[in-house]
């Protein structure tokens, strides 16, 4: 079957950073769905896997985090979906990704597709929903759907893939004020689109953005890039026993100045129920099918921005190249082989 991945680690300068390839079918475990993939996003996880492992000699390593599809087949033990059914998910970084005719993985990470979306817009969700959802309801236990709650949430970044539905997730299902930062035309008018009921920038000092539109403190910060640049503001914005939830990868992250607050510090990484087999690991089909509810519901919605061609090395280079730049506005999608 058709598959895009790496065999050697280089520069998306280079033609052959990704490789179209074929590789035998998977087999389904006990648990697995199989699924034909229908579309894919890029998320920053690609370029990061492409930038750290090497693949075996001989080998390509298949990337992608992000598919929608329909199943084809499933193992003996799968008790949540059968063939034919339309799904969206995440994946697995222990397992071979979703840039593949066919894929492998186990229900229990996986969603019913919104039926209101088709392949590519369903696709542009999966990652970001599952990472926006843990970090608010999960890491910083926001009550999920008490419209009475008050504070503020910052999110940094919010125009990004996790900003976008973070934001949107906040606006619907809370009682926060939402601030998100942005900091060129398109971007405020993306996150203001998304429901932020405030925009500032992150150019600037966040401290200082906050209290030129009125707001002294933030009771929760969601730190989604550049956390290390911008801790100083967040230490002085950040209210007293508030919480800070972080997915970025800084090289160093020093909590100490947040001590005299008492202030929460949390690490999201939608992976790792997956990663450790945790026991709650069912816990992500019922996210992806709460969020594939509320698409559905229209109070959710896709973040995708653009359809950037069929799955194929040379279009999800393209993407790669995007992701790397950092400034792509919601997710960029590919669909079909």
């Amino acid at each position: 079957m058709k598959a895009v991945g790496f065999t050697k680690q280089v520069p998306t300068s280079d033609a052959d950073c990704l490789v179209d390839v074929e590789i035998p079918e998977p087999v389904p475990g006990p648990r697995d769905l199989v699924v034909r993939v229908k579309a894919v996003s890029v998320n920053p996880v690609d370029t990061k896997v492409r930038k750290r492992e090497t693949p075996a000699a001989g080998a390509a390593r298949i990337l992608g985090w992000d598919a929608a599809g329909v199943v084809e087949a499933v193992g003996p033990e799968v008790t949540l979906f059968r063939p034919g059914d339309q799904v969206f998910y995440a994946g697995d970084l222990t397992r071979p990704g979703t840039d593949s005719e066919l894929h492998a993985v186990d229900e229990r990470i996986v969603g019913p597709k919104p039926r209101s979306l088709d392949f590519a817009q369903a696709a542009a969700l999966p990652l970001t929903s599952l990472t926006a959802w843990e970090l608010l309801f999960d890491r910083m236990r926001v009550p999920h759907g008490e419209k009475t709650r008050r504070g503020t949430l910052l999110v940094i970044n919010g125009a990004g893939g996790v900003g976008s539905i973070l934001v949107q997730l906040a606006r619907r299902l809370t009682g926060l004020t939402v601030v998100a930062t942005a900091s060129r035309p398109e971007t405020v008018a993306w996150v203001k689109d998304m429901g932020a009921h405030h925009v500032i920038d992150h150019r600037e000092p966040l401290d200082r953005g906050l209290k030129a539109i009125g707001i002294d403190r933030a009771e929760y910060v969601a730190a989604l890039t550049a956390t290390d640049r911008h801790l100083p503001a967040i230490a002085e914005l950040i209210a007293p026993q508030g919480h800070v939830a972080v997915i970025d990868d800084p090289p160093a992250l020093d909590i100490l100045p947040f001590k005299r607050k008492s202030v929460t510090i949390s690490w999201e990484l939608m992976f790792t129920r997956s990663l450790f087999r945790t026991g709650d690991m069912v816990e992500q089909h019922r996210i992806l099918s709460e969020v594939s509810a509320l698409v559905d519901a229209g109070l959710i919605r896709s973040t995708m921005t653009t359809r950037g061609g069929p799955i194929n090395a040379a279009n999800l280079r393209a993407l790669h190249e995007a992701a790397e730049r950092g400034t792509a506005i919601g997710k960029n999608v590919l669909e079909g082989f």
